[in-house]
Order: C-alpha cells, then structure tokens, then sequence
C-alpha cells in the first residue's frame, strides 16, 4: 500500500518534510501559519501597509491652535507615501484657554505670526487651513441607521442617504455636526460591509460615528481665522489627528487608544477595526501641572514651566531625594530664592498626573466599547513628554477594564509613548517630539486623496431653482 504523505517521483521527502523545508528557504516571507497541523498552509502577506498612499496634488497648510502653543505646517506628499514638510511655525499661544478662543486680538496676532513664520520658510503664501478641532466641547455619538433598498443595487447616492439621516438623527440645536464617520454598513444580515455600493439588498443598515461641537465655538474660530485673513478649508479632530500621526494600520485595526495630552485639555480616541470609534476630551493638561507648581511653591508661572521640564517627574525615584533646586520666589522687590527638594516638586506634579490619567479610565470604562477600549494605551501630546509619566500610566491605565465588561480575555492595556511618523522636515530638534502628533496628523488629513476612515463630506453646489431644488427634496426622501 503507498504511503499518501510520498510523491509519485519516489524523492524520499514527506509532505511535511517538502513544506518544512520551503518554510526554512522563504524565511525571509511571512512566518505566521494558519492552524491545521503539519499541512498548515503559510499565511498569504497582508497587502494593507504596503499599499502606497495617495496624496492630493499641490501644496496643503494645516494649524493646530493649542492652548500652549500654535503651529503651522506647509507641506505635500511625496511619492514613496512620506509627508514632507517644507515650511513650519510655532510660537506661545496667546488668547487660548483650554482649547476655545478667549481673546480675539490677542488669538490674531499669534496665529499672523506663526502662518508667516510657515510662509517664509516655505517661499509661499497660504490662504487657507486645516484646523484642529478643540474647541466647543466636542462630542462623539454612535448611530444605528436603516435605510430601505428594496431589492436593488447600493448605489452611492444610498449611502449618502444613510449618512444623511445619521446626521439629522444627531442634530442638536446649539451644536454643529464636523466629521461623520461611517464604521461598518449591515446588508441585509451580512455583516461587517466596509463598502455596500454594487451589493443587492432589501434593507441597508450602517453604525455611524458622529462627532460634534457647539456652534459658537465654531463660530468664534471662524471669526478669528478671517480676521487672519484665512479660510477655514476643514476642521479635524484634535486625537482623530493625532492617531493618524502615531498610529500604524495594524494598531488602528486591532484596538488602541490614543491619549493627546495638551496644555489646556486631554483628548483620546479609541481606534479599532481600522476605524476611530469614540473621542473624548477631559478640561486637564500640563498648564495645570505647571500652575499647581507655581502656587505650591510660590514662583512665576515661568519658573514653574522650567522647573517642570528640566526636574519634574510623575513617578520620581527614590535616589532623588537629596536633590535640591533653587527656586525665585514670588513677589518680592528684590530677587529672593528658597531651596526645595527634588521630591517637593515630584510631590506637587503627581497628584495633578494621576488626576488626568484617573479621569481618562473613567472616560474608557465609560465608554462601553469592549474589548475595543481594552487594547494599548498610545501617549502622546506635550504633557506626555513628562519624566516618569509612562510607568504611572501603565498602572494606573494599564489594568484590565471594569469588572462586567469583556477585557480581553484578561490582557492589560500596554503604554508606550508616540511620536510623528512618516514625516520629513519637521525641526530637528523635535522631530521626534510628540508634541508635534496633532499637527503631523492634520497634515496627513490635508494632504490624503482619500478622507481617511471614510469621512463623508458634503460638498455638492447647493439647487438653485424651485425645479432642482424639488427634484433634491423628492431624491433625499424616496
């Protein structure tokens, strides 16, 4: 009887044997198998992250308005899928409080000054910006939206149907809708449809992620941004930004959350199945650190900053100690100066630290998203660049989420600190700076052909006689 695992030839090597040994020559592939014993077959190389990205043509401006400092990039895609920056600016912001424009003037003047610092570098003018949005209490919404097909094909004009009635669903008076991002579509019952256009269905059904803002707050920006004699050409989420920057696709796609920590507010977003899934923003960032340093020990809101960035830490060692610095008081005609311990000054910043990172669990445990909310923990933004911030974030984000929602199957959130990727021509100096994330991202935004995670935009001219204006009402609604 033959042996069914040898050749026909007679060559004396198994089945397993010939694929043992194809696996050993074509290390340099893909060495993850599917299941399936000695048979198992390799798995075909994910096509995904080498697909290279297509950019817009021309040149793109974004402005990331912060409450600690303003920049400005000019920059375009390059051919081999990088961002190439080829002018940039950034000074202190002024007339910012915690995201939201508080001072007119003063917000003009140092926008003006950073867009022509940007302009200079790059040898050309700028007229319009993509903008991050920070301002007006930003909110995020999941929708569940069906639309009758009847039988047909999807067409594009359905899903903008869809998207449509998602939008109407969300709107409340006072705030104004600014990304609508479709995460999966249901047809019929086959779930998990990244694209339904060309499928037949009966019914058509998409989750919706819907983020938000006050009108006035928006209204403000736009103020502003005109008097700097600039066009608001889009707004874009403040951490959505900042996980384009940070984030590969195969984090995006497994579950990973993005914590921007800023200078006046702390954003996250919850990225999965290669999709943003929830934002969040919470009213604490680094200028709270810093003011609780000047109040503790009595010094100029300068010298807090200084002694935060040069001798802070969250998570301070027990060989410091003995460390003391030298502080100028507050208020006095005279220069006067006291000496602290190193420690005194840790002792001031955690509190504030663990305050933050406590209330960003709240905001993942709140947000019942799963095992989505359970992945790593990705830290970025100004304030992360901290000594000490990341040990305390793995203990303190890093546990298992609440206790009567899924944890993956007991795994940990894992932190790491994120910084800018695939972008060239950023200061040498901070280029690798997280502080840079929201900025890098809004650029990849501006610069991308496609709008990244399917965000619908409605840019269609508006019907302007009775006649079009009837035939739109009656196609929106049948």
């Amino acid at each position: 009887m033959s042996d069914p695992t040898r050749s026909p030839a007679s060559s004396g090597f198994s089945l397993s044997d010939r694929l043992h040994k194809k696996r050993t020559t074509a290390a340099s592939g893909s060495s993850l198998l599917m299941s399936g014993g000695e048979s198992s077959l390799p798995l075909p190389p994910s096509e995904k992250n080498k697909r290279p990205h297509t950019w817009r043509n021309g040149y793109t401006a974004v402005l990331d308005i912060g409450s600690t400092k303003i920049t400005c990039l000019i920059g375009k895609g390059e051919p081999n899928g990088n961002l190439r920056v080829v002018g940039y600016g950034w000074r202190r912001s002024a007339g910012v409080r915690n995201g939201a424009i508080t001072e007119l003037q003063e917000a003009e003047a140092a926008i003006r000054t950073t867009v022509a610092q940007a302009e200079t570098m790059a040898e050309r003018s700028i007229d319009k910006v993509v903008v991050n949005l920070s301002c007006g209490h930003p909110a995020s919404r999941l929708f569940n939206v069906r639309w009758p097909i009847g039988g047909r094909v999807v067409t594009e004009a359905d899903i903008r149907r869809v998207v449509t009635e998602g939008r109407i669903q969300a709107t409340v008076q006072g705030r104004e809708v600014i990304h609508t991002l479709p995460i999966d579509f249901t047809v019929d019952d086959t779930e998990g449809v990244s694209d339904p256009r060309g499928h037949l269905c009966e019914t058509l059904k998409a989750r919706l992620h819907i983020i938000d803002a006050a009108t006035t707050a928006l209204m403000n920006l736009e103020t502003v941004l005109s008097r700097a004699e600039l066009k608001m050409e889009a707004l874009v989420s403040s951490p959505l930004a900042s996980g384009l920057s940070v984030l590969d696709a195969d984090e995006r796609d497994l579950g990973t959350t993005v914590v921007d920590m800023g200078g006046g507010t702390t954003s996250l977003a919850v990225f999965g199945e290669g999709q943003i899934l929830h934002t969040a923003q919470i009213g604490v960032g680094g200028l709270h650190v810093t003011r609780d340093i000047a109040r503790g020990l009595s010094t100029s809101l300068e010298n807090a900053e200084r002694l935060k960035t040069f001798y802070g830490s969250a998570d301070l060692a027990s060989d410091v100690e003995d460390e003391v610095l030298t502080v100028e008081l507050l208020g006095n005609d005279v220069p006067h100066f006291e000496q602290v311990s190193r420690a005194q000054l840790g002792h001031i910043i955690r509190p504030r630290v663990e305050e933050t990172l406590e209330l960003v669990r709240e905001k993942l445990d709140g947000a019942g998203l799963g095992t989505a909310a359970s992945g790593r923990i990705v830290l970025t933004g100004g304030a992360s660049l901290l000594d000490g911030i990341r040990p305390m974030a793995e203990r303190i984000l890093g546990m298992p989420v609440s206790s009567g929602r899924p944890s993956g199957a007991g795994f940990t959130r894992s932190v790491r600190l994120g910084r800018p990727k695939h972008i060239v021509g950023l200061p040498e100096n901070t280029a690798a700076a997280a502080g840079f994330a929201t900025a890098a991202g809004l650029l990849c935004w501006a610069a991308s052909a496609e709008r990244p995670f399917g965000d619908v935009e409605f840019r269609e001219a508006a019907p302007t006689g009775f006649l079009q204006k009837l035939v739109a009402f009656i196609r929106e609604r049948v």
